[in-house]
């Protein structure tokens, strides 16, 4: 008996989503609106880290912040709305990321004008948020040092497409096998040109840091 065909369709899907990205993106653009695709696995410090930005930056900017998770609404009801800043939280319906058409749905469910700066927190983990444009204006991947520096190794895609990356919990690098050079060695031959920032953002040490970068690219983005 001949074998199975096997027909790869991954094309087809990706392509129809980054036609929706483009269009997501530059719709945001012609309106002066920011959007922060934040990446990790679970338990990275991606909530606790965006309270740290958002309390640095909603004297600044009109924030909005859309969480996304496969169930549960903890993140947007019980932290995010505590900074003051409006908060919706967007369920996958199993799907382990967000797509661009899913962002598009989150974005027309924000109340009134668009904020000038949102935050996106995608699904938790590292293998698919990597693969779907989700039209945002940048990307930020976090890896907590409790992972390990080995990461871009085992999942090259992610950080792949990461504008900037942030290594989080180095309060606690003392007590983990985690060095910042080997990950640099890890990293550097798939993304040669991310920013690779430290930080805590349970102490805030280094938060600044990612402050700075994000003030200028909104600043570059509105140009």
């Amino acid at each position: 008996m001949d074998q199975a065909k096997i027909i790869k369709v991954q094309k087809s899907v990706f392509s129809d989503n980054d036609a929706k990205a483009e269009e997501v993106r530059q719709q945001l653009k012609q309106k002066g609106c920011f959007l922060l695709n934040v990446m990790s696995s679970p338990g990275s410090g991606k909530t606790t880290l965006l309270t740290q930005v958002i309390n640095r930056l909603k004297d600044d900017y009109r924030i909005g912040v859309m969480e996304a998770d496969i169930d549960g609404d903890i993140d947007a009801n019980d932290i995010i709305k505590n900074t003051g800043v409006e908060a919706i939280q967007l369920h996958t319906g199993g799907m382990c990321h967000l797509d661009a058409g899913m962002t598009s749905e989150g974005l027309e469910n924000l109340e009134g004008e668009l904020p000038e700066l949102i935050f996106m927190e995608n699904v938790g983990n590292l293998v698919c948020p990597a693969s779907f444009d989700t039209g945002s204006s940048r990307n930020l991947v976090i890896l907590s040092v409790p992972e390990g520096d080995d990461k871009p190794l085992k999942y090259p895609k992610m950080f792949e497409v990461a504008d900037v990356v942030v290594i989080n919990k180095m309060d606690a690098i003392s007590f983990f096998d985690f060095d910042m050079n080997v990950f640099e060695g890890f990293l550097r031959p798939h993304n040669s040109k991310c920013q690779v920032i430290p930080l805590s953002a349970k102490t805030g040490e280094g938060v600044e840091q990612l402050v700075d970068w994000l003030t200028a690219e909104i600043t570059n983005w509105r140009k």
